[in-house]
């Protein structure tokens, strides 16, 4: 109850400081970079609804549960292709600017950059061998030439974060709010465009999903010319290059690796679900399921800050991090609770005015998969924590658990359950996440506070 009891009198705060616009001190940073956010993340909500609405509305649910499954083999791919250095280039360059050593900060950057590129690379080659016996031995589904165009979709994504990154640590959050709107805004109006034009003829699905795939590409090439363009215009990047020590080298490197970890954990515990549903059960499944998921997501950016929050906590000292972390989770759980029991009561009438009479087997799905709004929001700020104060090992350890504990779940819960119905599959899916979620929540709690 302290927390809740906290809440309100720092919202007030919050609404002083945005009143008189004063983003003074640590807090004050951190309030500005929230409300781009904030903003941010509400274009990407809003965008990232009415792009999956208009698209589930189009393919219906066995074309759409086609695309999803196609999307997360590319993402699985995608992080192999990061392995951390995303969140690498924000902290390190973030701490060096910090220090006003823009030579070493773009030293960091431009070592990781390297790196980036060359994990890219490999991702990219890796699926190309790897893409029709997944398509045809594992799915058996048409997506051959789906994940092919991922190999665009990997290149492009890819390049794009690496400046996003860099923006992140530069604390510009004025500039992600308006490339996310750019983003969303052509992916709206550029795919539905094609699959409206495309399904006038007769093709294949495989060939359909591949469109789409193309045109996601696109939208993320346009996006990181854009931050292309205005990354030149930073001093730092300016400076003479000069070159990382050994010592440096060595100190990153064990930091990548600690981190990467947790990425690929990450990736494969967001993830697995419809994997392994993809094995299991019908595509037309996978759409109800990724449908609700859609909904999920979208609905935690608006109470997940750890973006914004990353850059802030770590030039932090340890009690002024402690008090902003305490005073950001008070915030979080109140937001999350709401959320939670607005989808939970109200599931059937969203599906029903969102997707249609179509995706109505989705209703029961939301509102299991709501609980998540409370746990995923949790563990993302637990993990900026970590992050912050450089203990990424500890994040690695439990996601490497709690994702071993979810595939395991996974396969027992959706084989077991399976028999019963696939909707019954789809249910022991969402079992097994909430169960894996939930045990990383309380180990990460429980070892903040050793």
């Amino acid at each position: 109850m302290e927390y809740f009891k906290d809440t309100g009198n720092t919202l007030k705060n919050i609404v002083r400081r945005l009143r008189t616009k004063d983003f003074s001190g640590s807090s004050g940073i951190a309030m500005k970079n929230s409300s781009y956010q904030i903003l941010t993340n509400l274009t990407a909500k809003i965008g990232s609804l009415i792009f999956t609405v208009v698209l589930a509305r189009i393919l219906m649910p066995e074309l759409f549960g086609l695309y999803s499954l196609a999307l997360s083999t590319i993402m699985v791919f995608i992080a192999f292709s990061d392995f951390g250095i995303n969140q690498t280039i924000t902290r390190f360059v973030s701490v060096e600017l910090g220090k006003n050593n823009d030579k070493k900060a773009k030293a960091y950057f431009l070592y990781l950059g390297k790196i980036k590129l060359v994990l890219i690379l490999f991702s990219i080659t890796f699926l190309m061998i790897t893409a029709r016996f997944i398509s045809e031995n594992y799915y058996q589904k048409p997506l051959y030439l789906a994940l092919i165009m991922g190999a665009f979709y990997i290149l492009f994504s890819g390049l794009f974060v690496i400046l996003k990154s860099l923006f992140e640590a530069l604390n510009n959050f004025k500039i992600i709010f308006y490339q996310e709107f750019i983003f969303q805004v052509i992916r709206i109006i550029l795919i539905p465009g094609i699959l409206l034009l495309i399904l006038k003829f007769i093709i294949s699905d495989s060939l359909v999903i591949s469109y789409i795939i193309g045109g996601l590409s696109l939208s993320y090439l346009i996006s990181f010319v854009f931050y292309f363009l205005k990354i030149k215009k930073s001093s730092f990047l300016k400076e003479k290059d000069i070159l990382l020590t050994k010592k440096e080298k060595k100190g990153l490197k064990k930091f990548i690796i600690a981190i990467s970890l947790i990425i690929l954990s990450g990736v494969f515990f967001n993830y697995i679900n419809t994997i392994m549903l993809g094995y299991f059960v019908e595509s037309e499944f996978i759409g109800y399921y990724t449908a609700a998921f859609s909904l999920i997501s979208s609905s935690s950016i608006l109470i997940i800050f750890s973006s914004a929050l990353l850059p802030v906590f770590s030039r932090l000292k340890k009690k002024e991090l402690e008090r902003l972390y305490k005073k950001t989770m008070g915030i979080v759980l109140a937001f999350s609770t709401l959320l939670f029991l607005f989808f939970f009561i109200f599931s059937h009438l969203i599906i029903n005015i969102l997707f249609g009479e179509s995706y109505l087997a989705s209703a029961n799905i939301l509102r299991l998969l709501s609980l998540l709004l409370i746990l995923i929001p949790l563990t993302s700020l637990l993990t900026t924590y970590f992050i912050a104060v450089g203990k990424p090992a500890i994040i690695s350890k439990v996601l490497i658990i709690s994702t071993l504990m979810n595939i395991v779940l996974n396969y027992l819960l959706i084989s077991k359950l399976v028999v019963f119905g696939q909707l019954f599959g789809v249910y022991g899916a969402i079992i097994a996440a909430i169960i894996s979620n939930i045990f990383g929540v309380f180990f990460l709690m429980a070892y903040r506070k050793k």
